[in-house]
């Protein structure tokens, strides 16, 4: 619960590095940075305490019996599924940001080959929807 009590924190941290590295470049770097690393111990620690829970206390006997006997989903498969669908977005958002833009310039030139420009287009953001998929089927197998 702690580490979502500094979410605000970071978001006024990172308000501030932008408004620093629009004056000076140098000083804002090194905030950005300080961030940067900050945000990464952040994640490393959320990691290392979702892997290492055991699992959850209930208060009825059923639902302890369902969570001791692997009733629930496993922490390893959501962080997997997670890392899944954030790595097809980020990989369909670059995908579709070079596509658009060489689709744009294209029918700038050439107004009739809309169509074709628009299909590279949505085949790039295919991307994203394929890392649903699998954390989809991650999900259904733990």
């Amino acid at each position: 619960m702690t580490w979502l009590l500094a979410v605000p924190l970071l978001a006024v941290v990172a308000v501030a590095v932008v408004a620093l590295l629009r004056r000076r470049t140098s000083g804002g770097v090194r905030l950005l940075v300080a961030v940067d690393a900050a945000v990464l111990v952040g994640a490393l620690v959320l990691i290392a305490v979702a892997l290492g829970a055991g699992p959850a206390q209930a208060g009825s006997v059923a639902a302890a019996t369902e969570t001791t006997t692997g009733g629930g989903i496993g922490g390893p498969a959501l962080i997997a599924a997670a890392i899944a669908v954030a790595g097809s977005s980020i990989g369909a958002a670059f995908a579709v940001a070079y596509t658009g833009s060489a689709a744009l310039a294209a029918m700038s030139e050439r107004p009739e080959i809309f169509g074709r420009a628009m299909v590279v287009v949505g085949l790039a953001e295919g991307i994203a929807i394929y890392g649903l998929v699998i954390a989809m089927i991650m999900i259904g197998r733990a």
